[in-house]
């Protein structure tokens, strides 16, 4: 099992990394919490969750153990998987997904793209007492970085979302909040309205 990867930072996007280690260039999938942290300088180190299965082998990468713990307690759930976990992670910080989860805020759940209130009731009762208050040694994570709408299309796009319609929503939140916003940011409102 490989715990963490400490390399040569080749190449970050919202959704994926890859850290060269050794000559070997390894893809991680990374929530935008971390790639909203992630340095830009070369050296680097990502915490991982592997995933294992039959048709794949997944890297998942974070920048802190609590997000990577809250990744882990959330596809220990019946019918969460790798990418809808990220999903969560990408929407919400593990900070507030612990208070989601603690103050039993379904419609919080339920407004991200892929989970039904069925699957959001099942997160809170399945976590309720897996995260308590305190857990984790979450930091709240601040905004950061510039860039353009086309990043942030290409995120929502490899995410599953319908180009046409994430990139009206990218339009309506560029003129309502102005170009200088994050693409991270960026992309964290258009989850919300997607």
């Amino acid at each position: 099992m490989i715990h963490h990867l400490r390399g040569r930072l080749t190449e970050k996007t919202p959704t994926h990394a890859i850290i060269e280690c050794g000559g070997v260039g390894y893809l991680l999938h990374i929530t935008l919490n971390t790639a909203q942290r992630l340095p830009n300088d070369e050296s680097c180190m990502l915490l991982v969750h592997e995933v294992i299965r039959e048709d794949a082998h997944e890297l998942y990468g974070f920048l802190e153990e609590g997000e990577r713990e809250a990744f882990r307690r959330l596809v220990s759930v019946s019918g969460v998987g790798a990418n809808t976990a990220r999903m969560i992670l990408s929407s919400l910080t593990p900070a507030d997904l612990v208070n989601v989860i603690l103050s039993k805020d379904v419609d919080s759940l339920k407004g991200i793209k892929g989970i039904g209130a069925k699957t959001a009731q099942r997160i809170i009762v399945d976590l309720h007492d897996k995260f308590p208050a305190g857990d984790l040694g979450i930091e709240k994570i601040a905004p950061g970085g510039n860039t353009v709408k086309i990043e942030a299309l290409t995120a929502l796009s490899s995410l599953g979302f319908d180009r046409t319609k994430a990139e009206k929503t990218l339009d309506k939140i560029l003129k309502t909040e102005g170009s200088s916003i994050s693409v991270e940011e960026l992309i964290k409102l258009a989850l919300k309205q997607l």
